[in-house]
């Protein structure tokens, strides 16, 4: 069979290219197909999406030389504090308050919008080499086979490969194509999400408010602006999101609150609905799943993209190891390995974000006093509130080369 690359990458997000830099940095040729027009894309204006990028990230995106192109437009975040409440009361006497000064790695996290990430790895892709970039194309079909796969383009082409990595989102083609099935269900909840300007600054301190339809993270922007990921029931949030930009800040105030004087929307207004949904297998002949097409889980903790990444840092490293080793990357051992470093731990984590969600996002009197104690406890207990911060932050055991900074 003769290959055209290496590594087919469909999906050109954030976790396609961030795979397909890691791989051809390593010496491997690669291929990513991107759906979206690039240029487009990494000159638009604010669309809604920012990313809370762990330390593990940041690492990760040093190592593949994409840091240092993002690194002035990335807000540190020195805080996070987590409360719970109803709108208009204000927080409830308990509540978790985070500080980077507790783990020594400098601040927990970076927020960094998506038209700033994405021109970041479009740059840094057109810089590689190694790495063969198709913006504005699909894949139609693809068919594994012994000794590689073949997937069909939609101008027609034909490219082969040994590997075919499907980075495209929690509705996955190249995950249904290869007969995949997926477990997950809705949670009755939309998220809304803008950028607002307010008057006082932020200080690089994230907010998670916890309400009884659903959490309202406020996220520190450059500037003085932040991005706000608000979710509420279905009918609720179709019912604002139908609303004039007056009466939609009007009903997000007192959820907001005053602690940053007056705010004013600073961008356009999105919906997204709130899933979970699990692949029921991460491989598949010569195939694997990354990011959202693996995992696509809730946003409350902002884990979304870091999950991606962590599946970047370990895919990476067992094909660069397996390459090096001479071993045939697409082998159905090779491909194991990266399941069985993954696949646990994303799905615990998604569940225990689940299980967070159904905790918090409702107003039974028990519930909400039984939380709010044991968020008292968690905040009085150092030790466990400096596992808690490491765990977020993806630093926690042993990660994958990549994500301790390292290239491979």
């Amino acid at each position: 069979m003769t290959y055209g690359t290496d590594v087919i990458i469909t999906g050109g997000g954030l976790n396609g290219p961030a795979l397909g830099l890691a791989l051809a940095r390593a010496g491997m040729k690669v291929t990513v197909i991107d759906a979206q027009p690039a240029r487009a894309r990494a000159e638009a204006n604010f669309d809604g999406r920012a990313y809370a990028l762990a330390i593990a990230s940041k690492r990760l995106l040093t190592a593949i030389d994409v840091w240092d192109r993002i690194a002035g437009d990335a807000q540190p975040m020195l805080e996070i504090k987590t409360s719970d409440g109803r709108p208009g009361e204000g927080p409830a006497p308990f509540f978790l308050h985070f500080e980077a000064a507790e783990i020594e790695d400098g601040p927990m996290g970076f927020m960094v919008e998506d038209r700033h990430l994405y021109a970041a790895f479009l740059a840094a892709m057109e810089a590689e080499p190694g790495l063969t970039h198709l913006p504005a194309t699909t894949v139609t079909a693809q068919k594994a086979g012994p000794a590689g796969v073949t997937v069909t383009l939609s101008d027609g082409r034909q490219l082969s490969g040994r590997v075919l990595a499907g980075c495209d989102g929690r509705q996955s083609g190249t995950a249904e194509r290869a007969g995949i099935t997926r477990t997950g269900w809705g949670y009755g909840q939309t998220a809304l999400v803008c950028a607002v300007a307010h008057e006082r600054p932020h200080d690089g301190i994230a907010h998670q408010f916890f309400m009884p339809t659903g959490p309202l993270a406020i996220l520190p922007l450059k500037g003085n602006r932040s991005s706000i990921v608000w979710s509420e029931t279905e009918d609720t949030a179709k019912a604002i999101a139908a609303l004039d930009d007056e009466g939609f800040l009007a009903v997000l105030r007192p959820r907001f609150g005053d602690f940053l004087g007056r705010i004013e929307l600073a961008g356009g207004r999105f919906t997204y609905p709130l899933n979970l949904t699990l692949a029921n297998s991460y491989t598949a002949p010569r195939l694997a799943l990354v990011g959202d097409a693996a995992h696509g889980v809730h946003p409350i903790a902002g884990q979304g993209l870091n999950l991606g990444f962590r599946d970047v840092g370990a895919l990476a490293e067992v094909l660069v190891e397996a390459h090096r080793r001479g071993e045939d990357i697409g082998a159905g051992d090779v491909l194991e390995r990266y399941q069985s470093w993954r696949r646990f731990d994303s799905t615990a984590l998604a569940l225990g974000m689940d299980e967070v969600n159904r905790l918090f996002s409702n107003d039974n009197a028990v519930l909400r006093a039984a939380r709010d104690i044991g968020m008292g406890i968690v905040g009085n207990l150092p030790g466990l509130r400096r596992a808690f911060i490491r765990q977020a932050a993806g630093i926690a055991g042993k990660p994958a080369r990549l994500l301790t900074g390292k290239p491979l």
